[in-house]
């Protein structure tokens, strides 16, 4: 049994999880795999996070929309890597959309406040911070005479000359991209003002084309990082990446901002960290050397 158990896994991770760590036992992967359980865990320990509820029939999140109103973000209970998510949704027609299409991903779902802010993974391993980004979707800022076309090209030609990829991906000009501009009447062709930042998909994911920049560990705040390492320290894992939301910067204290934990990721994908598109590449080996002391026995089961 215990084989068959590791090859289902292995094919899991073949699919779905491939280049992510894999440092956790059973018993902690089993105990943060889904959105619920870290919502549960932030409430038991007084971790920020945001208003919401975990719903299989999509008239719950219609409820929740009419009681808390809009902006709203709905996302698989299950997954990663932003698939299935849908934000912000304004609307009750994006609702309605958004509350059927995640049910491609996942049964059950979650619906919740959308907080605006910058996007971070926070990557705690052995009670201490190993690695800060801040994750952003694909963008290009316009030189005011340039189409985006064009500056998507420029972007793609700077990202080749980095070596960031295959880790890092090209922007892409698909029908993900063109659709995403339709909605703001903008087209590939269209000519953005100098300095005009103009995001090309909501999806904060590396697929997409987004990237990531480097946080210097010495500018957060204690208070910060001790939340970190609380929410770590909750789950009893050696290592875990967290996402959170804050309105202001991670480098402000959480408690003079809006500031929402979002979900824990047991095996996060960390290679990532290696190909910043901003800020200095990090060196990390003395984590890596202290995480694969010990390995546990089990972390090739699902």
């Amino acid at each position: 049994m215990r084989s068959v158990k590791r090859f289902i896994y292995k094919q899991i991770d073949k699919l779905f999880l491939g280049g992510c760590s894999s440092y956790n036992s059973l018993q902690v992967r089993k105990s943060c795999r889904s959105k619920l359980q870290a919502r549960e865990s932030f409430k038991k320990n007084n971790i920020p996070h945001s208003q919401g509820v975990i719903f299989f029939n999509p008239w719950t999140a219609y409820r929740f929309a009419q009681e808390h109103g809009f902006p709203l973000v709905i996302k698989p209970n299950v997954g990663g890597f932003s698939r299935g998510s849908h934000f912000p949704i304004t609307t009750y027609g994006q609702l309605w959309k958004a509350a059927f299409g995640v049910k491609l991903w996942w049964p059950f779902s979650v619906v919740e406040k959308y907080v605006e802010g910058a996007n971070y993974r926070v990557t705690a391993a052995n009670g201490k911070i190993m690695s800060v980004i801040q994750r952003y979707p694909p963008f290009v800022d316009g030189d005011g005479h340039s189409s985006i076309s064009r500056l998507i090209d420029k972007e793609n030609a700077i990202r080749r000359k980095m070596n960031l990829f295959p880790v890092i991906h090209p922007i892409p000009k698909d029908g993900r991209i063109t659709a995403f501009l339709r909605k703001k009447n903008l087209t590939l062709a269209s000519v953005p003002k100098a300095k005009e930042r103009v995001t090309l998909f909501n999806r904060i994911a590396l697929a997409p084309g987004g990237v990531i920049r480097t946080i210097d560990k010495d500018t957060i705040p204690i208070e910060n990082k001790e939340l970190f390492l609380k929410v770590l320290n909750s789950f009893q894992a050696r290592i875990l990446g967290i996402d959170a939301i804050f309105e202001k910067g991670i480098e402000k204290s959480y408690r003079s901002q809006k500031c929402i934990f979002l979900e824990v990721n047991s095996r996060p994908y960390l290679k990532m960290h290696d190909f910043p598109r901003y800020g200095k590449r990090e060196d990390l080996s003395d984590f890596y050397k202290e995480l694969d002391k010990n390995k546990a026995s089990d972390s090739d089961i699902f």
